[in-house]
């Protein structure tokens, strides 16, 4: 019977790579109802020849893919155009945060028939069976969907709450492994030998005008409790042993309740652990709270820090409490609990007047400086400002007035240029001049040399001292200007950046 499900998720990065919770959740949305198989373009030689494969048996009706802004597209939007042209009858639909932030351009192309707009829980299911059972009238009542209508007009339908998280189906790991061995996709990290990565959570509860997820879920938060957030790990630890777990919810820490909870219970299972959070909620916890953390693994934990200025913290929307005298004082709390800070700071803010531009990116760099002398083990993680389409708020305003466009067709997207845009290496803005990336670049190379990540396991003993001793100088004078011979040392140990693919593993 010709209604089969092919559920890709494209190649997202070099090295090992995590398990793919994003097509996992798709599967477990039509697992038992529909046939499905899996394609992760991480782990195929040839991920085409797979999916050609599975079109050539005409058994395979729709093309499912998650396709996240960066390198996903470079499969993304070649096969989905492949499929298009050889397999006309074949129904494609994408999900993930590029899908919903830019589906006018995905729509516009003629090869993406249907985006699902946020979590496709019950939206995918709901596709697929309006489809089969000939019902395609009333798929405009289908919550987080957009597509085209036969007049070609865009249709957004209705947005839904989030679901409970706890109700929904358990993710189809035996399934998974049944196609890629799960054994394979437990890395080993700085925190652990076999370290599983997991979503408890969708959403975060705030509105920043810089981030991808606002436009998706609009300020909305839901989680999983933390008995079955418990159940998955100690599953894991049980059937693989594994020592470490990385949440990569968009703000595990939301929940302080939750998250004590969760650390109550695997208190005694010797498991590391790394989430993302806020600082302004986890200051919010107290020190008490956090030693309890640390003695249940809690190792690193991700902070948007953003920059140390009020005022263009306020143009950012951060939202909530946070401040530059919060960000200092939270460091040193940190260091206290033994927790490591990984602060994200977002440089090159549009601002009236290239010199308040440079200006501003001077005094981030001078921020910094200071967090790492009140906690030397935060880690640093460098970002420029990439706007992303929150239509509306006054920061997208200022931006399209400065001349900043996206794209207007997919090919553009996987352009060399929009993906260093998509990984935040050279976002394009018009107010960003070259010769302040080179700035905030030979800064982030001298700060790499003389604080080198923990999350590179491979860089310590002579190699971490070698590294301090030819950066010191440029670091403690300000002198960043063609930091060539840390650039050397760094190629040739393949120092990974984290915020480029995550933390380095094997």
């Amino acid at each position: 019977m010709r209604n089969k499900v092919i559920i890709f998720n494209p190649r997202s990065a070099n090295g090992k790579h995590r398990i793919p919770n994003s097509i996992l959740q798709v599967g477990a949305s039509i697992h038992g109802k529909h046939q499905y198989v899996f394609v992760d373009g991480n782990l195929e030689k040839d991920p085409w020849q797979t999916i050609e494969d599975y079109l050539k048996t005409g058994e395979f009706r729709y093309f499912g893919s998650t396709v996240m802004p960066g390198p996903q597209l470079r499969q993304a939007i070649p096969f989905t155009k492949k499929i298009r042209e050889a397999y006309p009858d074949v129904i494609t639909v994408w999900g993930g945060y590029f899908a919903s932030n830019q589906y006018k351009v995905a729509l516009e192309s003629g090869v993406v028939d249907y985006v699902i707009n946020g979590p496709g829980d019950n939206t995918f299911p709901q596709l697929i069976s309006a489809i089969e059972s000939g019902d395609t009238d009333t798929i405009f009542l289908i919550r987080n969907l957009i597509y085209k209508n036969e007049k070609g007009d865009i249709v957004k339908t209705a947005v839904e709450a989030l679901l409970d998280q706890d109700t929904l189906p358990k993710l189809p790991y035996d399934y998974l492994n049944s196609f890629y061995p799960v054994r394979n996709y437990l890395a080993k990290t700085f925190m652990g030998r076999k370290t599983l990565s997991y979503h408890s959570s969708m959403g975060c509860p705030f509105s920043c005008s810089f981030c991808a997820v606002v436009p998706i879920f609009n300020a909305k938060w839901k989680g999983m409790s933390a008995a079955r957030i418990y159940e998955d790990v100690k599953y894991f630890k049980e059937k693989y042993n594994i020592d470490a777990v990385e949440f990569h919810d968009n703000n595990f820490f939301t929940s302080k309740k939750r998250v004590l909870e969760f650390s109550e219970l695997i208190m005694d299972d010797n498991i590391s652990y790394w989430g993302e959070g806020r600082i302004d909620t986890i200051n919010m916890y107290s020190d008490d709270d956090l030693k309890l953390m640390r003695r249940a693994g809690c190792r690193m934990i991700f902070l948007g820090a953003e920059t140390g200025n009020d005022a263009v913290l306020k143009q950012m929307n951060k939202g909530g409490t946070q401040t530059g005298r919060m960000i200092r004082d939270f460091v040193l709390r940190m260091k206290n609990a033994d927790i490591i800070p990984e602060l994200s700071f977002v440089l090159g803010m549009p601002a009236d007047t290239e010199k308040e531009v440079y200006d501003q990116i001077l005094w981030d760099i001078n921020f910094i400086k200071e967090i790492k002398r009140i906690n030397p083990d935060a880690e640093i993680i460098i970002y420029l400002f990439s706007p992303v389409p929150t239509e509306g708020s006054a920061l997208y305003r200022q931006i399209t007035d400065a001349g900043f466009s996206f794209p207007e067709t997919l090919e553009e997207w996987i352009s060399p240029s929009w993906e260093n845009f998509d990984l935040r290496k050279n976002p394009l803005t018009p107010w960003l001049k070259p010769y302040m990336i080179d700035t905030i670049r030979n800064f982030e190379t001298v700060l790499n040399g003389y604080y080198p990540t923990v999350s590179d396991f491979r860089i310590k003993g002579y190699k971490r001292h070698l590294l301090r001793a030819v950066s010191g100088i440029r670091y403690k004078t300000g002198w960043y200007h063609f930091p060539y011979e840390i650039k050397a040392l760094q190629k040739i140990w393949k120092y990974r950046q984290p915020e480029i693919e995550g933390f380095y593993s094997e």
